[in-house]
């Protein structure tokens, strides 16, 4: 949504400035108007201490509570509130009035690009094929599976148009099913508040359990008993803080507590590891990490520390035959490395270099097979595959045909497979799902994003420059233009640019853009440092 804020207004400017100029007439007298006053929110001091600082914030007084803003009638503070807010919306439809019916035509030329019906790829996992589909004209999604293969009956796990019905806002997250395929757990927020309940459905008479869990993370980790499920609760502040433990069928008043991070700069994490012999329990900070092990085949055991946090030590975990994979920072590795230590040997002082750092390659995440390791890397900005068998033969990186763009591995839960399903997108390429043969090495085109109307790609072309910054950095920039576009320095140019809490900003393709783009704008996207487009430094120079 904020990027179709954005893109309404640099359309409307532009439109404004070079394709009505009576209209431009009309607006700069418009906003000489003195009948239209903007609004303007009285000031109350408030003082806010944190760790002996005080801080003064004049607006603290908008702040609601969560009582005051599901409250079916409204009290004096939060109707001064909404009034505000409303004053500030009437102000803003006054201004743009002019806009109004500019607006409707870009909005209806962007939702027109989205179809309506629409199936995700199915994935396999434990004898079951996947499905999450859309209906015609239904705004929820139905999740659902065949067995076996695609020509089978579809079962209808959850359908959320139901689920949604008597609510004004609903959301579903983090479906899963236990190990025997018989019970699915789901968590649901009909509030918008990211607190989830987690509820329970038998796949097989298609009955809801008793069991409701309230203030959680959305998600359950199943142990191998079918029954005993792990989730994380939240504190006030919506931290996820609490490891809990619930057995299916049982009142959640029975739950027992397993962790507790006392930390507040740390969230707690629970899941399972993809080999299914593992039950995580983590705490994680953004430059500290801690995880603890139990035996999925023991739910009642007792945790096991893999390696105590440390300050700027970073790591994360997974688990293949007797060892387990380590990718840290550990010993200076800034762009990361992987390390390898024996499965009952986990402290660091057992760890050694398995893919040691490159200067030139940030190592961003890891995948296991039974034949295969899979890493995803970046290398000059650009998200990239990796694939090597465990005796570090048939190393290669999946060949897309293009040079800029971002590829990722995508839903993989089976272990023992040659089939990798990864994600390409690109400036002018929509969103594309593949099938990878790590053994034939050849891809197979499973769905592409689909864009209603005459959308060509080949109508459209990108390029990836190095700009110097005024310290001497060279920082990259994607830009996608339609075909004919000049330059010359006169033409318009939206630019975006966002480096913050190392998230990268990859080159990927809207179709938003193109109404943009085909009223005679460039879209460039500037890789600035704060992101981790250029490596773990990109970041750190950012700060």
């Amino acid at each position: 949504m904020k990027q179709l804020m954005v893109i309404f207004l640099a359309i409307g400017l532009h439109a404004c400035q070079t394709e009505n100029k009576e209209q431009m007439s009309n607006t700069s007298k418009m906003y000489q108007k003195k009948d239209i006053i903007a609004p303007v929110a009285k000031k109350e001091s408030h003082i806010i201490s944190t760790h002996g600082d005080d801080r003064e914030d004049n607006y603290y007084w908008m702040r609601l509570t969560d009582e005051q803003k599901t409250a079916e009638k409204l009290d004096t503070h939060t109707q001064e509130v909404v009034d505000y807010l409303n004053a500030e919306n009437d102000y803003t439809n006054e201004m743009t009035a002019h806009l109004k019916t500019f607006q409707d035509t870009l909005f209806n030329e962007m939702v027109g690009r989205i179809k309506q019906t629409d199936m995700s790829v199915p994935y396999r996992d434990n004898g079951y094929h996947y499905i999450t589909r859309y209906e015609d004209g239904k705004e929820y999604p139905i999740y659902a599976r065949r067995k076996g293969s695609m020509e089978a009956n579809e079962e209808i796990m959850l359908n959320v148009n139901e689920l949604a019905a008597e609510y004004e806002y609903y959301a579903v997250s983090g479906l899963s099913v236990s190990p025997n395929n018989k019970i699915l757990a789901f968590g649901e927020d009909p509030v918008s508040r990211r607190q989830y309940t987690l509820r329970f459905k038998n796949l097989e008479t298609g009955e809801m359990y008793d069991d409701e869990i309230e203030n959680t993370t959305g998600g359950a980790t199943w142990a191998n008993d079918n029954k005993t499920i792990f989730y994380t609760r939240k504190d006030d502040a919506l931290r996820s803080y609490k490891i809990f433990k619930h057995i299916v069928g049982t009142s959640a008043i029975d739950d027992v507590e397993v962790f507790h991070e006392e930390d507040d700069t740390f969230n707690a994490l629970v899941y399972k590891t993809k080999s299914k012999k593992y039950i995580v329990i983590g705490s994680w900070a953004t430059l500290s990490q801690e995880f603890q092990l139990l035996d999925a085949d023991q739910p009642n055991g007792e945790l096991r520390m893999f390696q105590p946090r440390e300050r700027n030590l970073e790591y994360s975990i997974g688990h293949y035959d007797d060892k387990w994979y380590i990718r840290t920072n550990k010993d200076g590795a800034k762009n990361f490395k992987i390390m390898t230590t024996p499965e009952d040997a986990t402290n660091q002082e057992n760890w050694t270099d398995y893919i040691p750092h490159r200067e030139d390659v940030f190592l961003e995440g890891t995948e296991f097979f039974k034949d295969y390791l899979v890493l995803s890397e970046r290398i000059e900005g650009i998200a990239k595959v990796r694939v090597l068998g465990w005796d570090g033969s048939n190393d290669h990186y999946i060949n897309f045909g293009e040079d800029a763009y971002l590829a990722y591995t995508s839903t993989n839960p089976e272990f023992d497979t040659d089939q990798l399903r990864v994600g390409f997108t690109s400036l002018t390429t929509p969103n594309t799902t593949f099938d990878y043969d790590m053994k034939s090495q050849s891809l197979s085109k499973l769905k592409q994003q689909e864009v209603v109307g005459d959308f060509n790609p080949k109508d459209y072309a990108s390029e990836r420059l190095m700009i110097t910054a005024r310290d001497g950095a060279r920082v990259p920039i994607s830009i996608v233009y339609k075909k004919g576009y000049q330059k010359d320095g006169k033409q318009p140019l939206l630019l975006y640019g966002y480096g913050s809490y190392g998230n990268s900003m990859d080159p990927y393709f809207s179709s938003v853009r193109l109404s943009l783009m085909d009223r005679g704008f460039a879209f460039a996207i500037a890789h600035i440092r704060g992101g981790q487009e250029m490596g773990r430094q990109w970041y750190e120079d950012g700060k």
